[in-house]
């Protein structure tokens, strides 16, 4: 059903998939939008080793929101800062592709889970996250994708 990588050569492991997934705060979530145009926005998101979802938050309505109830497929790239050899300009990139199914989360609980999760990839400030609890999650929507197929490759910019 996935196409296999082009580049296999360049191809990372799972592993390293996983951990720039659980490492990096932000990536792009694609969706199909209105009349079919692809909809990608930048989010933080929040990787769960545990259930091996990915999870995101933001507000209760908009085009995020009817694109998701429309067509419940999904990608999500996530890259690193990346790194340089030495005396090297080019710049080398870890790159993650995720395909997946998204949902709505209803589950209250599990919303103020990732609610915490996201928050405390930014702050452990514990103060700010109660603070965050009580006056923003009852208007947060919160978003699920799970995993189907992730792909990664290293990539040199030269």
């Amino acid at each position: 059903m996935f196409r296999p990588m082009r580049r296999f050569k360049q191809q990372i492991a799972d592993s390293e998939c996983k951990e720039i997934l659980k490492n990096e705060k932000r990536g792009v979530l694609s969706l199909l939008g209105d009349d079919g145009y692809p909809y990608g926005l930048p989010l933080s998101h929040f990787y769960s080793e545990e259930d091996n979802k990915i999870y995101f938050h933001g507000a209760k309505e908009g085009h995020k929101i009817d694109a998701i109830k429309n067509y419940d497929k999904a990608s999500f790239c996530v890259y690193d800062s990346g790194y340089r050899k030495e005396g090297d300009w080019a710049l080398n990139i870890k790159s993650v592709i995720v395909f997946g199914k998204i949902r709505l989360v209803t589950d209250e609980e599990l919303a103020r889970k990732i609610c915490t999760k996201l928050t405390q990839k930014f702050t452990d400030d514990r103060e700010y996250l109660e603070k965050e609890l009580k006056s923003a999650l009852p208007r947060v929507q919160c978003l699920e994708l799970e995993i189907e197929h992730i792909t990664g490759k290293l990539v040199n910019e030269s």
